[in-house]
């Protein structure tokens, strides 16, 4: 064996690459809401990683139960054999999903799910004989995966605009950002105005070709925890039931409990054809999403030939048991009903913040997915001058003063900023000071390195 292929020194140049070139410091370990590097440094994970640490790291109880599922094995391959985690697991998720959601497929990552109930929704047009359904519309700005499946379907310009020629890309309506409307109608009215722009786009493309519509019921990375007026909901449920389109929600970011219920689905009494799960699911613990179906939607793909369709990793048993272990966690402790009684501190908190500061333009969000947005007026909602790269370089600032928060371009990808504030669903009242303190000193920061106003 050739020596030094392990040798390795944190001195050296790094031969990993990301989406980025930058260096940060090295991990040493993590526990509950915070993140140790190797220098001795503390870091407050105000964003749960990428919002996937929903319940705290190194939780010793799911830890535990992962040991005992490795003692049995790590891998089992679906085609060959069936495993009791990921039996248990699909089954839990079909209890604790709407009525008629019982079917369940598992994959490795939100892009790989999104991508599945894609595929599954077009081989349901296809066993009912709707061959020409092939559209999937979706919402601009939005976000629902980075392969080039879901690409098709994801809204982000810088994300999108490289591949662009090289895939199909899918029909989008407007996100309904109501916050940057200038107009007299009520919620109600512009929830509604929002919602037949799927109705036009429908009819725009054709009723026959329409396959289905994809939505974050909560935005995540590109709005930002945005949250549609009420009236919404009911309505984009109405128009794809009129024009026989499936209705699939991205709960990726959203679901096991983040907004303050299992699905965020429940906050609007919501039941979608599909569900797509990720992130919280395995809560950073292993590799896991999901996809979620009706019942009917699975026998006609079955019955038709067999979902054309797998991952060597899906149903995998080691990462099935971690999500059932997470699953334990977060329904013994309750975490969504912590997650919306935090998330309301934490929201009033940054509301508050915009007495102070005039430059946070917005704060939304359910539970604890909560965002801001900075803007350079208020009264018109404009955004930031681009070149401030005001989305990176206070981040960059709540960094040096070891909170981490997320942070995206807010108008589909090329300006605007938004920052995600959304730590694990066991974080306390108390921890929450933690996060306000520096996070009002880094954007005092920010405001006098821009010459903004800070009314403190």
């Amino acid at each position: 064996m050739k020596t030094g292929v392990f040798d390795w020194s944190p001195a050296e140049p790094s031969k990993l690459f990301y989406q980025a070139g930058s260096r940060r410091p090295m991990f040493a370990r993590s526990e509950g809401c915070y993140v140790w590097t190797t220098d001795g440094a503390r870091y407050f994970d105000a964003s749960s990683g990428a919002m996937v640490s929903n319940i705290g790291h190194s939780n010793p109880r799911v830890l535990a139960l992962m040991r005992d599922e490795m003692a049995r094995g790590t891998f089992a391959y679906r085609l060959h054999f069936e495993s009791e985690p990921a039996e248990r697991l699909a089954t839990a998720l079909g209890r604790l999903s709407p009525p008629g959601l019982s079917r369940v497929f598992f994959a490795s990552g939100g892009s790989e799910a999104v991508e599945s109930a894609i595929k599954l929704a077009r081989q349901y047009a296809l066993a009912r004989g709707e061959a020409s359904r092939t559209e999937v519309i979706s919402r601009y700005p939005s976000y629902h995966g980075s392969t080039f499946g879901v690409l098709a379907v994801t809204g982000y310009d810088p994300l999108t605009r490289p591949f662009a020629p090289m895939f199909r890309d899918m029909p989008k309506i407007p996100a309904p950002r109501a916050y940057l409307d200038r107009d007299n109608l009520s919620d109600e009215e512009k929830g509604l105005k929002y919602a037949e722009a799927l109705r036009d786009k429908i009819e725009e493309i054709g009723a026959r070709r329409a396959l289905a519509f994809i939505m974050e019921p909560i935005g995540g990375a590109s709005t930002g925890a945005l949250v549609a007026p009420d009236s919404y909901y009911q309505r984009i449920r109405d128009i794809c039931d009129e024009y026989g389109l499936l209705l699939i929600y991205d709960e990726v970011m959203t679901g096991v409990g983040r907004t303050g219920t299992f699905l965020a689905a429940e906050h609007w009494n919501q039941s979608p054809d599909i569900v797509v799960l990720g992130k919280g699911l395995g809560a950073g613990y292993a590799p896991l999403s999901a996809v979620v179906a009706r019942g009917d939607i699975v026998e006609a793909v079955l019955d038709a030939g067999g979902f054309m369709h797998g991952y060597t990793y899906a149903g995998n048993p080691l990462a099935c048991s971690a999500g059932l272990a997470v699953l334990k966690e977060v329904l013994d402790n309750n975490l969504a009903g912590n997650a919306a009684r935090m998330g309301d501190i934490l929201k009033a908190r940054l509301t508050a913040l915009m007495d102070r500061f005039p430059f946070i333009g917005d704060v939304r969000g359910k539970g604890l997915l909560l965002a801001f947005e900075l803007v350079c007026d208020r009264a018109t909602m404009a955004p930031l001058p681009r070149a401030w790269n005001a989305f990176h370089r206070l981040v960059e600032i709540a960094y040096a003063k070891n909170l981490v928060i997320y942070a995206r371009r807010t108008r589909g990808g090329d300006e605007g900023d938004h920052f995600l504030v959304c730590p694990p669903m066991i974080v306390t009242q108390a921890q929450i000071d933690e996060i306000m303190t520096p996070l009002a000193e880094s954007l005092a920061d920010f405001a006098r390195e821009f010459g903004l106003r800070d009314e403190g």
